[in-house]
């Protein structure tokens, strides 16, 4: 139904309810591993108890990919309460999911292992992704509230007090940038490149898990610029030890690329 504009005879399809069941389990998943940062994947129930709540301080958030991911978030906060105040809920719906899948697929992916303090950024890099993810989980939290509302209570529900269904519209407040202005199109440019990385792989027919000793990346002044902003993240997320950004031409190209041998 949310998906239906107004004055548009719709008619029932079971792949909108199918598509709506994946949106909310995704939901579910995705805030599960935002919100066990920091907590031992083999944690028992008294140690989860006790561990501190996800911190939702803007300042903590250090990194460039970081805070792009949260301006980019604060445009899709005005796109959607723009659309809800024209009553266009479905387009409200629209740029949400849309970039919902974007944060998931390619934010995540990134910066899952710095996250996870698994990455040279040391402690303060780990605290900047998990600020990270905690504000961008809750902001998207309360913009698919109105749609998905069961999952989104539950999710609620586990860190936060009280009814999602009463807590406030999201603004760009918890959102700007105390650090300045961020390009909010340096994921985009990072994942990008991380898709060219995993398709060199399948050509190679080898697994995405394989590292990568080297390889160069030709591409655009400005994927090369965002690639050197979050290097650490991209070189783990791809497995790759030695990255190498030369400027030139119009797309990405991987090339001099070196697999580490198999056994």
């Amino acid at each position: 139904a949310s998906s239906a504009r107004l004055g548009l005879d719709a008619a029932f399809e079971e792949t909108q309810i199918k598509i709506g069941r994946r949106l909310a389990i995704k939901v579910l998943n995705a805030s599960k591993f935002a919100l066990s940062m920091g907590i031992p994947w083999d944690a028992d129930e008294a140690t989860v108890a006790a561990a501190p709540a996800p911190c939702l301080d803007a300042s903590v958030v250090s990194e460039p990919i970081d805070r792009a991911v949260l301006a980019a978030l604060a445009d899709v906060v005005d796109a959607a309460t723009a659309a809800f105040e024209e009553f266009g809920h479905a387009r409200a719906l629209e740029v949400t999911e849309s970039f919902f899948w974007t944060f998931c697929d390619d934010y995540i992916e990134l910066v899952k292992e710095r996250a996870h303090g698994n990455a040279p950024a040391g402690e303060a890099g780990a605290a900047s992704a998990r600020a990270a993810l905690a504000i961008a989980l809750e902001v998207l939290l309360r913009l698919f509230a109105p749609v998905i509302v069961f999952a989104t209570e539950e999710v609620w529900s586990w860190w936060r007090t009280g009814s999602i269904h009463r807590a406030p519209w999201p603004g760009k407040e918890q959102l700007i940038d105390p650090m300045g202005s961020v390009d909010p199109q340096l994921l985009a440019s990072v994942a990008a490149v991380l898709t060219e990385i995993r398709r060199a792989k399948t050509e190679a027919k080898v697994s995405q898990k394989t590292p990568i000793l080297s390889l160069t990346i030709e591409a655009p002044a400005q994927i090369t610029g965002a690639v050197a902003s979050a290097e650490g993240d991209l070189k783990a997320a791809g497995r790759v030890q030695t990255l190498t950004t030369d400027v030139g031409g119009d797309a990405i190209t991987i090339s001099a690329i070196e697999f580490e041998p198999q056994a």
